[in-house]
């Protein structure tokens, strides 16, 4: 048997084909959404239409029609058609392929090799590609749900244009499912079905932009016993069971979720923050993730503008770990929304990052032998500990002792903001600084005063 098959069966479509496989498009015309793309003049439709033989990489979530135009461009430039799944091919399946194309080449014969979910290819299947890619043997077409930045190879990424594929629009599956309803050949027509524009509004909703999944639904919900022919909204709810909600723990959606939920908290958006932290968890993350997140956040993002922040987030934590879920969800909602209302302060978080940047570029200077202990004699010979003044021998808890490296004397790393609690720590600030700087100027003056030797306390 031959691995180069044609891409369209002759005959009738076989009818127990899933609706979704019946009623894919067989051609630009019949394909819906993806007009940044497709449309008249757009980037993929010209290198459709000049038969441009360059290798794609579509990336976009599941149901959005990867798989469909990797099959219209097959017809479109009538080339043989191999479809690999990254989760079942190996290096002999896919060294027997690039053999035969190859062979196929030097007939005339163009080939487009497609792989679905190609981010599953490791590093090793993916570089059997790369000289096939290169010498013309092969038009690959790829797929893949993931960032392709990180999940394909460079060279053979930069061998590749990559389009970005939009999840459907409702309007958009809408007028998929009334197609499906209404076509006798592919569809359900025969079945001679009715269907309201607010049931196919709900599965459309549902189905979180994913065509495959409106299709499995409305075709689920068409086998349900009915009424005279009429798919009503109960029948839709028996056949949803669950929402469809696009989410990876591992992928790149799992990120820009918690991206959204981190950046609506900073933002003192409640609303926002809920809704995302909800998405979340309705897709099935894990809480405790969700938890030291907010932690996170508490220390980031609030600090010490409020360090109620940081306990109430812990404290969200523990309520997960000890009664567990469903229940914790409204503790991970109080501490959401409690951060998103408190007072915002980054200055902890930057005076961190200006510590790291000293530490890594500027020289490690020993500890002043002030600031040293000195547990044994030849420590205090040595001078550890000499000049070390005990703040609590002063009647404001504060000395003039340098406390930094020389080199790092002057550094100010700690800028409280006018928020919340750190309001009154920069008050405090300001107060201790000034203490420090009428001490060191006594000092001067004792020093000035006793002939250039230090006045003993």
């Amino acid at each position: 048997m031959s691995l180069f098959q044609p891409i369209t069966p002759a005959g009738e479509p076989d009818r127990s084909t899933p609706l979704a496989g019946r009623m894919r498009p067989r051609s630009l015309d019949e394909f819906v959404g993806q007009e940044h793309l497709l449309a008249p003049g757009k980037p993929l439709r010209l290198q459709i239409e000049r038969d441009d033989p360059g290798s794609i990489i579509f990336w976009g979530p599941p149901g959005v029609g990867k798989t469909t135009l990797a099959k219209i461009i097959a017809r479109v430039t009538k080339a043989e058609f191999i479809e690999f799944t990254a989760v079942l091919a190996g290096i002999k399946e896919i060294k027997q392929v690039m053999a035969d194309a190859e062979k196929a080449r030097q007939y005339g014969t163009r080939t487009i090799v497609f792989i679905d979910e190609i981010h599953r290819f490791n590093k090793a299947q993916q570089d059997a590609f790369l000289p096939h890619v290169e010498k013309g043997n092969i038009r690959l077409i790829g797929a893949t749900t993931e960032n392709p930045s990180f999940e394909i190879i460079s060279a053979l990424l930069s061998r590749c244009r990559v389009y970005v594929l939009n999840p459907l629009s409702e309007e958009q599956i809408v007028i998929l499912l009334r197609r499906a309803l209404e076509d006798r050949k592919r569809g359900l027509g025969e079945m001679k079905l009715r269907a309201s524009d607010a049931v196919l509004q709900k599965i459309a909703a549902y189905s979180s932009g994913d065509a495959r999944a409106a299709y499995n639904v409305l075709e689920v919900a068409a086998g349900l016993p009915g009424q005279g022919g009429e798919i009503t909204d109960p029948m839709v709810h028996d056949a949803l069971q669950k929402r469809v909600l696009l989410y990876d723990k591992t992928g790149e959606e799992h990120y820009n979720l918690i991206s959204a939920l981190h950046k609506s908290v900073r933002n003192s958006d409640p609303d926002a923050a809920l809704y995302w932290l909800g998405r979340m968890l309705e897709a099935g993350e894990d809480p405790l993730y969700i938890a030291r997140r907010l932690v996170r956040m508490a220390v980031e993002d609030i600090g010490l503008a409020d360090p109620n922040a940081l306990s109430l987030s812990m404290a969200a934590r523990d309520a997960v770990d000890f009664i567990g879920m469903p229940e914790g969800n409204l503790a991970l909602a109080e501490a959401a929304v409690y951060l998103s209302l408190a007072p915002k302060s980054n200055a902890l978080y930057s005076a961190y990052g200006a510590v790291r940047r000293d530490v890594e570029e500027t020289a490690a200077q020993p500890v002043p032998l002030h600031l040293r202990n000195a547990p044994t004699s030849l420590m205090k010979n040595l001078g550890y500990g000499a000049g070390y003044q005990y703040a609590h021998d002063f009647d404001d808890k504060v000395t003039a002792m340098e406390c930094l490296p020389e080199n790092l004397r002057s550094r100010v790393y700690y800028h409280p903001s006018g928020e919340g609690v750190e309001q009154r720590i920069r008050a405090r600030l300001e107060e201790i600084k000034r203490k420090r700087a009428e001490m060191k100027h006594q000092t001067t003056e004792d020093t000035e005063d006793t002939g250039g030797k230090d006045r003993k306390k």
